[in-house]
């Protein structure tokens, strides 16, 4: 009786104890949600953003870092988190979770913050970007454009690519550069985020996932694509 008594106390002693962990995981990932949609308002509510939302219209999928964080002094590197929403019939999905991160040797200096919109326009291009790795410039039959946001003329630089990346930085770096960068599903925060084991298809193609902290990236992905 006694020891049944102790293993109670200790499994609602743990259970209390993981409470805590679980919110926090959890308003960790909202505020990623929540930031992606700031990203998106941002970027795409311009006026000379015209460009991105035409792209948007017609994409499979949209990609949002509301933050890439880029810092090297002879050794360097970026990384960052992203969430992943597929344009499904009945407007976006809930998202997916991803991490972007990269490593370079070289002569460099300096630190930049950027924001990264990546528009995707095929199905060849959505695929690559569901699996649990994609490496930026190691397959030459995904094109990949990088652009700008609000540079004149980028819907014609990306009638031939896959994914267009629209991007805007702060810092001592030229531009963002995401060759040699890859990005990978994070399923331990998909399941934390849903309740339940959930993989980025499931979320992205089958729009099986559900939760209302997600209903205003999705409404604001509607509104700049004209769902």
């Amino acid at each position: 009786m006694i020891r049944m008594l102790i293993a109670k106390l200790v499994l609602l002693t743990l259970l209390v104890m993981a409470a805590p962990m679980a919110a926090q995981a959890q308003t960790e990932q909202q505020t990623l949600v929540d930031r992606a949609t700031l990203t998106v308002q941002e970027m795409l509510g311009p006026k000379d953003a015209d460009d991105a939302r035409a792209l948007l219209r017609r994409a499979k999928g949209v990609m949002v870092c509301p933050q890439i964080f880029k810092a090297g002094f002879i050794l360097g590197g970026q990384g960052g988190s992203c969430v992943m929403s597929g344009h499904a019939a009945k407007g976006w999905t809930a998202p997916a979770f991803y991490g972007l991160g990269s490593g370079s040797i070289g002569l460099q200096i300096g630190i930049q913050d950027a924001q990264i919109v990546f528009i995707i326009l095929t199905e060849k291009g959505l695929q690559a970007l569901l699996d649990s790795q994609f490496k930026f410039g190691a397959d030459a039959s995904i094109a990949v454009a990088t652009v700008g946001i609000g540079v004149q003329g980028s819907t014609t630089a990306a009638l031939q690519a896959d994914i267009v990346a629209f991007s805007t930085a702060r810092g001592l770096y030229a531009g963002v550069t995401l060759d040699g960068s890859h990005i990978g599903t994070k399923s331990d925060w998909n399941q934390i985020y849903y309740g339940r084991p959930i993989a980025a298809q499931q979320l992205v193609i089958s729009s099986e996932g559900q939760n209302p902290g997600a209903d205003p990236l999705r409404e604001m992905l509607g509104r700049f694509s004209g769902g």
